[in-house]
């Protein structure tokens, strides 16, 4: 049966090296006792996605062995092997966080991380300070759009309660702290994880990373309603939600399952109101002329059904584009058109 265990574990890939976890030697002392299955992960430097894999081992292995007991022991090797002093996440890293703000779109396509982006520049030229966790786990975009492709986040050991905590030291550009997933794997890489990985990522990416003092954290959601919002609203202590959305019906009647799933009374968060983005086409010749290629005003009519605020019509113009792809969001421009609408969004 060890044979069949380790194909298993075979189909487990660790994200950074895009290399299964038997090929890389994570795998130590696999013992098949009775109904139990053990082993021991052992990693030889500190690894933010321990946890991850860890998980996922245990969840695949249980699945395909049913009425198996899974047992992992994880180990960081430096000199010599040591047990790797373990503690559950919980909300330290949070307690110097003024409010968390969960970024969130009923549709992909919405430019959502472009609005999370440039609401966190445009909040910190204003002096506050701010960071932001990319929750989309699938399709992270916050490195390439702030021009942190190549940065690696380093890792701090804190003694807690005598024991070693290790924990993430996030990105730090444009007066923002970024954390995001897309730093640990290449940006062509697929992360085909399960619910629970991705889940007990995305906890990773917020939770073990070392925030310090900040007046506003923004967490940059996946589209839709699925097990990353069922985790965060349940796990991470947010204050609200922003909600994106162009102008399209289509996309407008996405909006409403995000406006219902934050309300629902097992949610219960407080949603600030909605941001417009691609409001109106602008080209750069003619810089007075709007051009309604998606609508007009789609967003205030479902504002006014749920009793909610439109806190700011984005225009759609060719330097919004320009500057997220080579990572120098529009809103670092003062001047600009889009930085004034996000300067009057207050949260």
């Amino acid at each position: 049966m060890n044979d069949e265990v380790i194909k298993v574990l075979q189909t487990i890939i660790h994200p950074a090296y895009e290399t299964d976890i038997i090929t890389l030697g994570l795998v130590e002392n696999l013992r098949i006792e009775g109904s139990s299955i053990s082993f021991n992960l052992v990693f030889t430097r500190k690894d933010p996605l321990a946890a991850s894999i860890k998980e996922a081992c245990k969840e695949t292995l249980e699945e395909s062995f049913k009425g198996y007991r899974v047992q992992i022991l994880e180990l960081i090797r430096e000199k010599k092997a040591t047990k790797k002093a373990s503690l559950p996440l919980g909300m330290e890293q949070l307690a110097e966080v003024g409010k968390i703000i969960a970024v969130a779109s009923g549709k992909g396509g919405v430019g959502k991380s472009t609005v999370a982006v440039n609401l966190a520049i445009s909040l910190a030229r204003r002096g506050y300070r701010v960071g932001l966790a990319d929750a989309d786990i699938y399709g992270p975009s916050i490195p390439k759009m702030t021009a942190t492709e190549d940065s690696m986040p380093s890792v701090d050991v804190e003694e807690v309660d005598d024991q070693k905590q290790e924990l993430i030291v996030p990105v730090e550009k444009y007066g923002v702290k970024w954390m995001s997933i897309g730093y640990f794997a290449t940006p062509e890489q697929a992360l085909i994880w399960r619910g629970p990985m991705a889940c007990n990522a995305l906890k990773q990416m917020i939770l073990q990373v070392k925030w310090g003092l900040l007046d506003y954290l923004l967490i940059d959601l996946p589209p839709g309603t699925g097990d990353i919002h069922i985790t965060l609203v349940g796990d991470i202590p947010i204050t609200g939600a922003v909600i994106v959305t162009t102008p399209q019906a289509v996309a407008l009647a996405d909006v409403e399952k995000a406006i219902n799933m934050f309300r629902n009374p097992k949610v219960n968060k407080h949603i600030y109101g909605i941001v417009e983005n691609m409001s109106w086409f602008t080209p750069a010749e003619l810089p007075d002329n709007k051009y309604y290629i998606f609508g007009r005003d789609g967003s205030r009519k479902i504002a006014e059904k749920y009793g909610l605020d439109v806190l700011a019509q984005i225009p759609l113009i060719q330097s919004i584009c320009d500057n997220g792809d080579s990572g120098t969001p529009e809103a670092l421009n003062a001047d600009s058109e889009i930085a004034r609408a996000f300067d009057a969004i207050l949260l």
